[in-house]
């Protein structure tokens, strides 16, 4: 039988009062999503030979709960289970188990991380014989999270997360379905989050399906890998990196290109340009349409998309409403990119539709 979705989000909401003490709302999300990442895994995988991913003897779930009411219970986790589970799959950017200044110091450490690993031991959370309704355990788990951490720390942080409703309209816009596909198939988002905007589109292709994701925030590029792990998508290449200042993905000098393009960068970055001289911009993204505007960033990652698209490539990428009437140098690019035909479609989005931002937003189709 499947978990009710509501046991898991209950488990889940009662491991952030655990740690709601010493951290922004933002920074607990990534601790219980690892949690709940591990005892997925050992659940799931422990034992199991060829499995999606590798569970080191000593680094399992049960390993972990060993652990509680050690003294150093911080340092051990992090030694005995963190560090092998990463090493063995790849995984960077975990976050630190034993940081006093998020988790406080001595018992108050050792009384929160022995609650938070006590939250998951609940017999409903076995995962070992079948999965949460639905299919996206980490995607949907963090889109729960991210939902009620827009509304209690006030603030996103830049991380925006796609609603699965909207990601699936962008996976079905782009026609995958209807395309002959094959592993050599690319699919990339340049600002990928937590990678379930990647997974949709791959959910929706009739094949197997390549995918690369970049995302600035370490911690959430970790997340993402994660993800497509959980997803049997282990050999999907997920970096981390500021997508328009160092781009990760190039053949040679120029930037690689990829049959799909999808995105939902953060609105209106104040501080895209930064680390980069977009008049000299090497990968000649701005050139030719003009460069955005310093305090408005919108253009600059439609462009990136625009340059990283194969010439039969298809994209979307979700902007603000803005990006449809702003005037200067704005409504010059946009006049170039209809000129050159570069705009296939405009679809309006409602107010309140994305987490951490109440603008309306818009869907470009390339």
């Amino acid at each position: 039988m499947a978990i009710k979705k509501s046991e898991l989000y209950s488990s889940l909401w009662s491991s952030c009062d655990v740690l709601r003490g010493g951290m922004d709302a933002s920074q607990y999300k990534d601790y219980v999503l690892v949690l709940l990442f591990i005892k997925y895994v050992s659940d799931k995988y422990a034992d199991i030979p060829y499995a999606p991913i590798t569970i080191p003897k000593g680094a399992s779930f049960k390993d972990m709960v060993a652990l509680k009411g050690k003294p150093d219970i911080g340092d051990r986790i992090n030694k005995k289970i963190i560090a092998p589970l990463a090493n063995a799959n790849k995984l960077s950017d975990m976050p630190d188990f034993n940081d006093t200044n998020k988790l406080g110091s001595g018992d108050e450490m050792v009384k929160r991380l022995t609650e938070l690993i006590a939250i998951f031991e609940d017999k409903r959370l076995d995962f070992s014989k079948n999965r949460a309704e639905g299919d996206d355990i980490l995607g949907d788990a963090y889109e729960y999270l991210m939902r009620h951490f827009a509304t209690e720390s006030g603030k996103s942080k830049g991380q925006f997360y796609t609603p699965a409703e909207v990601s699936r309209i962008i996976a079905q816009i782009l026609g995958i379905r209807e395309a002959r596909t094959s592993s050599d198939t690319t699919v990339y988002d340049p600002t990928c989050g937590s990678g379930s905007l990647l997974l949709k589109v791959a959910d929706e292709a009739r094949t197997p399906v390549t995918l690369y994701g970049q995302e600035k925030d370490a911690t959430t590029a970790g997340l993402a890998r994660m993800n497509m792990i959980l997803h049997n998508n282990p050999t999907a290449l997920i970096v981390q990196g500021n997508t328009l200042a160092d781009p990760k993905f190039k053949d040679g000098q120029p930037l690689k290109t990829f049959d799909y393009v999808v995105a939902n960068p953060p609105f209106s970055d104040k501080r895209w340009s930064t680390g980069l001289d977009p008049l000299n911009d090497p990968y000649e993204r701005f050139q030719p349409f003009g460069v955005p505007p310093n305090k408005q960033g919108d253009y600059a990652y439609l462009l990136h998309i625009v340059r990283s698209l194969k010439s039969t490539g298809k994209g979307a990428c979700i902007l603000p409403h803005g990006v449809l009437f702003r005037g200067n140098v704005e409504a010059d690019i946009r006049r170039n990119l209809i000129r050159k035909g570069y705009i296939k479609g405009i679809i309006g989005l409602p107010a309140n539709l994305l987490f951490g931002t109440g603008i309306p937003a818009c869907m470009l189709v390339l």
